[in-house]
């Protein structure tokens, strides 16, 4: 069983600047900065680190449900419940192009590792990728297989791999144009991928976290004791891969050993639910974000 005592349980500093609930935060992809958005319209850029809002981001005329940086940090994605996808240059803070052909909310926001193909889940029950070179604002490809409102997406070199409320993790390679279905039975409403690609975390509306192998798609393990019922939160892994975290609906952080499911380390973080959790890519260090208006730096 890992040790939890290099988890980080000890709040640093709140990061106040959202009106309302913060519904996502992500770290950068060196760990240097964060984004956030929200109920209130807006993204905000900060420094995690020294506390410091950098700046704010105005465009989508709805909430902002999920954002997504390049690796360069030149360009962030964003989307939310006005079914615009938002495509923005970071440091003059101008849109740079919004992609249509969503017709309901959209959930979650990706881009690809060369910054080329930004790949966006909605409400509508598809997956639609767009191609940010090109000056067109219409999809490339468009996945509809799903039965039921797509929540969370994530992408490897070659797949698209997709949460849905229909209770399936769905995996497309783009190459082969082949689809893998995983059966759960309960609605996903996150999915995050282990740092060595091998697993897929599925956090399930019947307050529970699947492991699965994606090779065989195999069923590794269950994680329990939270509370997910209603609401969209993250799931993730510790950089270690040691660990798996999440948030609840009452306020708390858990941490799961990865291997046995016990849990390591649980305490309450927030005043109301958990919306997001974020790990940090080398350090102890994690970003959660929650109804209750904060945004929160923990170390160990």
């Amino acid at each position: 069983m890992a040790s939890g005592s290099e988890l980080p349980v000890n709040e640093s500093s709140v990061l106040k600047g959202h009106e309302g609930a913060v519904l996502a935060v992500r770290f950068n992809a060196d760990g240097n900065y964060c984004l956030s958005c929200g109920k209130d319209r807006t993204l905000q850029l900060w420094n995690p680190h020294r506390g410091i809002h950098i700046k704010t981001y105005k465009s989508h005329g709805r909430e902002v449900r999920d954002v997504h940086v390049t690796t360069d940090n030149a360009k962030l994605v964003s989307c939310g419940g006005d079914r615009q996808v938002f495509y923005w240059d970071v440091s003059s803070g101008r849109v740079i192009r919004k992609f249509r052909g969503h017709d309901s909310e959209v959930n979650s926001v990706k881009f690809n590792e060369y910054n080329s193909v930004v790949v966006s889940a909605g409400y509508d029950r598809s997956v639609r990728a767009f191609d940010c070179r090109s000056q067109s604002s219409e999809p490339i490809q468009i996945i509809d297989t799903f039965q039921d409102s797509v929540m969370s997406v994530h992408l490897t070199k070659t797949e698209i791999i997709a949460g849905c409320v229909d209770g399936t993790v769905r995996t497309f390679d783009i190459r082969i144009g082949r689809e893998l279905v995983d059966q759960l039975g309960h609605p996903v409403n996150c999915i995050s991928l282990s740092n060595d690609s091998n697993c897929v975390l599925a956090s399930c509306l019947d307050s529970t976290l699947r492991l699965l192998d994606r090779s065989a798609g195999e069923l590794l393990q269950e994680y329990k004791g939270h509370k997910c019922k209603s609401f969209k939160m993250d799931c993730c892994l510790t950089n270690t891969d040691a660990h798996v975290a999440s948030g609840s609906e009452d306020g708390f952080i858990y941490f799961w050993d990865l291997v046995d499911a016990s849990i390591v380390s649980s305490f309450r973080a927030h005043n109301s639910v958990v919306t997001s959790v974020s790990y940090h890519p080398k350090d102890s260090c994690m970003l959660t974000s929650s109804v209750d208006g904060t945004i929160k730096v923990w170390r160990k």
